[in-house]
């Protein structure tokens, strides 16, 4: 009888651990990211690598003993979709903290949100640069901007290229406007002179009319701002044209799926981006390895900002102890990250500092490491 009754003991005190830790539930997280339309592919990378990071914390114990668990949303790229997905996150599911929402113009939408309700909100991507000049409180980037690509490395592309006339392509959104301007203004400095400046909506298939001006123009160089499904499309009709200038640029140029779905088209591009597979050291090698176990491909710059990103918020919320929404935005100011691509920090203004950025070029189907960089605090 002393058995049983000690086994009933034991029975109600596995039952009690059991309603308790039912009771903290799981971490959650919300995310926004486009898994639909023109840059799906790079918002699936993105959750890829946020995926890979929840996992291999949820193998060691969670947070403070909690599971992670990430609540996805589709924003789509589109401001009014973002800020729908990201009050669901809030309101519906309960989430403390948000990472998102991809396109800088999307984000703009999304960070009033997060400011209305006091939630903190992480971009790991968004390189608009003025998005940590508004002011706000609970705003975090953890990407590069474009002014400082430009800063980096207009002066080595306008010398390795021997540039003096440039056309500009981009997007037209917030990023990529943002990204015409920040570069053509750091190459009109250098003496590079401007011969056109164009812009194409997402998900364009037919660029030949813009190709054809550009083609009578003959500029040294043409820089892009895209991503993967506009930029490939952009790049293999440039060749179609049989127009042989030099390509540079922005966005998801040095990614597997860019070079896949481009082809030889892809071959002797240089690209201004914060990752690579193949940049060098230990926590970048561990990274890759445990990437291609998972996914049996390469990382790319978005694979890796949703990997980082994904990190910092967990960090900030073991920091906090707590999911309480303002103590994790406290907790983020203290970051010290150390990820595959060099250490994350925030200045007060909560933007992102310290990782590498490299410029490659891609030459037989894999990228080359022209110059690897440290961003300073701005």
């Amino acid at each position: 009888m002393k058995y049983l009754t000690s086994g009933i003991s034991g029975l109600m005190l596995v039952s009690c651990a059991a309603v308790a830790a039912e009771g903290a539930g799981p971490v959650r997280i919300g995310v926004i990211q486009p898994l639909t339309g023109s840059v799906a592919y790079n918002g699936q990378a993105y959750v890829k690598g946020a995926k890979l990071a929840v996992a291999q914390r949820n193998t060691q114990g969670g947070i403070n003993g909690r599971q992670v668990q990430l609540q996805i949303e589709d924003g789509q790229c589109q401001p009014a979709n973002s800020v729908n997905a990201a009050e669901k996150l809030i309101q519906r599911n309960k989430v403390p903290v948000l990472a998102g929402a991809f396109c800088s113009s999307a984000t703009a939408a999304v960070m009033a949100v997060a400011e209305k309700y006091k939630i903190p909100l992480l971009s790991g991507v968004s390189s608009k640069a003025d998005l940590t000049e508004k002011g706000m409180k609970y705003f975090f980037r953890s990407a590069e901007t474009d002014r400082l690509m430009a800063r980096t490395f207009s002066k080595i592309l306008a010398e390795d290229l021997k540039l003096k006339t440039v056309a500009y392509i981009g997007v037209n959104d917030d990023w990529g406007r943002g990204g015409v301007e920040d570069f053509e203004k750091d190459l009109n400095a250098l003496g590079v002179k401007s011969v056109m400046k164009e812009y194409f909506d997402h998900g364009t298939t037919d660029f030949y009319t813009l190709l054809t001006k550009l083609r009578a123009l003959k500029p040294d160089g043409v820089f892009v701002a895209a991503e993967t499904q506009d930029g490939s499309i952009l790049v293999k009709q440039l060749k179609e044209f049989g127009i042989e200038t030099k390509v540079f640029g922005v966005g998801s140029w040095a990614t597997s799926d860019f070079i896949s779905l481009t082809g030889e088209a892809s071959e002797g591009i240089y690209a201004a981006v914060p990752y690579v597979s193949n940049m060098k050291g230990e926590r970048n090698a561990g990274f890759v390895e445990n990437y291609q176990k998972e996914y049996k491909q390469l990382p790319g710059k978005y694979d890796a900002s949703g990997y980082n990103a994904m990190n910092i918020l967990m960090q900030a919320i073991e920091r906090a102890g707590s999911d309480e929404p303002e103590k994790i935005r406290d907790a983020l100011y203290m970051t010290d990250y150390a990820a595959p691509n060099g250490r994350f920090q925030f200045t007060e203004k909560g933007e992102g500092y310290g990782f590498d950025t490299v410029l490659v070029q891609i030459q037989g189907g894999k990228t080359h490491v022209v110059t690897q960089a440290r961003t300073e605090k701005p």
